[in-house]
């Protein structure tokens, strides 16, 4: 390690919770330098939905390589990007009845909320956003405006203006519709909102502890944001590309929104890409208004065409769903025998287990390193074990990466190791 030590800056943040050399990876495992296999859970927080490697996306990434495919074209047009869109419009917008016009702008999810934020202010001439409690969305300054970590927040070191922060669901308990609050703000004059130019939600709260919003509660924002002529941005960076199941996370609440924004899993490869997706009638930029260098990415837009063969039936959701069951019944099961006061939640194959305890969940995330499982944390006081597995992890990967949380609990809470797990011999012998 003292090659990183020495040399990279102390702003390294995951590399501390798992010290290891990586050297590999193939679908579910990531190997280091010393030989040692690690169940991945982690995802590269959501980037690899499928998975490290995977071979078809591979080898078109390799074939374009090999016949020198231009690599950087800015917003120039390109084979790839041509196919790109012409795949992404046939198996994604098109079967869900979308009509979204494409911008690529800069390469990663903070560059699409920057421009969707943009976007919405030109739009409509109003200044004002809103976000919600316990947000994230990036760490530029228009999207870290927008986000409600205050760790994150005060590393801006300038004040963070043109936004306001409203309470997402459940945050006031679950008795509550924080909705009645926001609206009544909308309605009334004397509140001291002015109408905001948008309001940019994460249907799943990611970052920020697995909160998950409900069906009604997603509708109902839908209603009051067309009423008052607000733009609705889904930020669909980590939860979208088949995180809850379907492609995009709010189609389980069958509303459409002005603008979507999507990232990291989007190339399907871990190369960078980053797409806003917005309404035909709202796209109004003037040509060039808004750029960034590496909007012009053909590595990425071919791997990101060859990923979307995942999603030309509904096997993999179907699968996501099948999975989302498993590891829902064993959180809960385990919580109930061995952390009763903890809460269990998430969507597809985003989950967390919160712990009243907020040592615990980074304690658990140590043991299960240990254990060779990595996996992380999240909340504002990291007290939520957060399981991100590749969408295309097997049953019986997913079984042993729960039963080594399960016995870093036990470990952690100073309990007994449960009895030999079924499924661990028949995997080391897989690997």
């Amino acid at each position: 390690m003292n090659t990183f030590e020495q040399h990279e800056s102390e702003v390294r943040g995951y590399c501390r919770s798992f010290p290891a050399v990586f050297s590999s990876a193939k679908g579910a495992w990531m190997t280091d330098t010393e030989g040692k296999r690690y169940l991945d859970f982690f995802a590269g927080a959501g980037v690899l939905n499928y998975g490290h490697n995977p071979d078809k996306i591979k080898q078109a990434l390799l074939g374009y390589l090999m016949r020198d495919g231009i690599t950087h074209t800015l917003d120039m047009y390109s084979e790839a990007k041509q196919r790109f869109i012409e795949r992404f419009h046939e198996v994604i917008l098109q079967p869900r009845g979308l009509n979204y016009k494409f911008q690529f702008p800069g390469p990663t999810g903070t560059n699409a909320v920057e421009a969707a934020l943009k976007l919405a202010r030109k739009v409509t001439g109003r200044e004002q956003v809103v976000g919600f409690t316990n947000a994230f969305h990036g760490m530029t300054l228009g999207a870290l405006a927008v986000t409600g970590n205050g760790f994150k927040r005060a590393g801006a070191g300038v004040p963070l203006s043109h936004s306001a922060s409203v309470p997402f669901d459940g945050y006031l308990g679950a008795e509550t519709d924080t909705l009645d609050y926001f609206e009544a703000l909308l309605k009334d004059s004397g509140s001291g909102m002015d109408t905001p130019a948008a309001v940019i939600v994460e249907t799943v709260q990611a970052e920020g502890g697995v909160n998950v919003a409900s069906v009604e509660w997603l509708q109902r924002l839908r209603r009051i944001t067309a009423e008052h002529g607000i733009v609705l941005i889904v930020d669909d960076i980590q939860v979208g590309c088949g995180r809850t199941g379907r492609f995009f996370s709010f189609e389980e609440a069958g509303i459409v929104p002005d603008i979507v924004t999507l990232s990291k899993s989007l190339s399907g490869y871990g190369l960078p890409l980053a797409l806003v997706l917005i309404k035909p009638e709202l796209d109004q930029w003037a040509p060039g208004e808004h750029n960034g260098t590496f909007r012009g990415h053909c590595p990425a837009f071919v791997t990101a065409t060859a990923a979307l063969q995942f999603w030309q039936n509904d096997a993999l959701a179907q699968s996501v769903q099948k999975k989302a069951g498993l590891v829902e019944r064993r959180l809960q099961a385990m919580a109930q025998r061995l952390t009763p006061e903890a809460k269990v939640r998430g969507r597809g194959l985003i989950w967390g287990i919160e712990f009243d305890d907020p040592t615990l969940a980074g304690r658990v995330s140590q043991a299960c390193f240990e254990r060779g499982l990595i996996i992380e944390t999240a909340g504002i006081d990291d007290q939520v074990l957060k399981l991100l597995p590749s969408l295309t992890i097997t049953e019986q990967e997913l079984a042993h990466g729960l039963d080594v949380i399960e016995d870093a609990l036990r470990a952690v809470l100073g309990l007994p190791a449960a009895s030999a797990h079924a499924a661990e011999p028949a995997l080391a012998q897989a690997a």
